[in-house]
């Protein structure tokens, strides 16, 4: 497919998941451990892209290739999205000093695409045009038990069921073509709305601690195994807007992305999402960075 961006050649679907799957957290996992990957040398061959770029020129313009692929409607894929909230709602308007974001999150029995704390939480619910919105419903009444403000991001064939479906509370957010995020209707803030015990059940043990510290609230002291009923039945009499917001400045604080500043200004930008949704340890930041910057005709031979 050596001609792929100019001719826009058809991307099989097996093609499509090796293109995204460049972009996983067990690819820059990886390359920051071993300064390569050999799952990324064989995803970008299986990719059927790897010719859009010459022998010689690093991977890091690979990855900026691909993405813009990524991003054309009909081949757009989840990290599509993850990547355009993270550049332009966190990079973009806050900064890691102010804020941070959380991928994956889980929320019972439910993961939150994508979060980013700052002054209050909101949740992304990204819904791609090739996704259904067969368990939307289940997600948004799980997010909104956690998050002030929940969103849901998809594209223009979702904009009708969704304008139908949603709370009149929940944000819908539109990625047009030209790859610009849009406010369909804009989302409430309400912390007021939360619950404190699913807030509970999404921290860890040791964040829920924090948060009634806080709250100033004495810390139980129980057994291992009635830690949880105790911590159960103090967050249950807990005001929920006070709660949520003990929840993201502890969270802020468990999670910060602060140490990935100066990574961040030395990668592509078709990446941040990726890095921000990795953990990466300090002493491998140069080992992932020469990685990246690896020529083609070398990482093919990555084993």
């Amino acid at each position: 497919m050596k001609h792929f961006a100019k001719n826009h050649n058809s991307l099989s679907a097996s093609q499509l998941a090796a293109a995204a799957g460049i972009f996983s957290s067990k690819v820059i996992q990886e390359m920051a451990r071993t300064g390569k990957s050999e799952t990324f040398s064989r995803l970008a061959t299986q990719s059927g892209m790897i010719d859009l770029i010459s022998r010689s020129t690093p991977i890091s313009h690979f990855f900026d290739q691909v993405f813009n692929v990524l991003q054309r409607s009909d081949y757009r894929h989840e990290y599509s999205y993850k990547n355009l909230i993270a550049n332009k709602q966190l990079l973009g308007i806050h900064s890691l000093k102010t804020a941070s974001m959380l991928s994956e999150f889980r929320i019972g029995t439910s993961k939150a695409d994508l979060v980013i704390l700052n002054g209050t939480s909101t949740v992304y619910e990204i819904k791609s045009e090739r996704d259904n919105l067969r368990r939307l419903e289940t997600q948004i009444s799980a997010y909104r038990k956690v998050f002030a403000r929940v969103n849901v991001i998809t594209g223009i064939n979702h904009i009708e069921s969704l304008n139908k479906i949603l709370p009149d509370d929940v944000g819908i957010l539109l990625l047009n073509n030209r790859s610009n995020i849009s406010v369909v209707r804009k989302s409430a803030e309400l912390p007021e709305r939360t619950d404190p015990v699913s807030i509970l059940d999404s921290v860890t043990r040791n964040e829920a601690f924090a948060i009634l510290n806080h709250l100033n609230i004495a810390l139980p002291t129980a057994p291992n195994t009635q830690i949880y009923s105790v911590l159960r039945r103090i967050f249950t009499n807990c005001d929920p807007a006070e709660t949520h917001e003990a929840m993201v400045a502890v969270l802020k604080e468990t999670r910060t992305l602060i140490p990935l500043t100066d990574l961040l200004d030395q990668i592509p930008t078709s990446l941040k999402a990726a890095i921000l949704s990795t953990p990466i340890k300090k002493q491998d930041h140069e080992r992932l960075i020469g990685a990246i910057n690896t020529p083609k005709k070398e990482a093919l031979l990555w084993t």
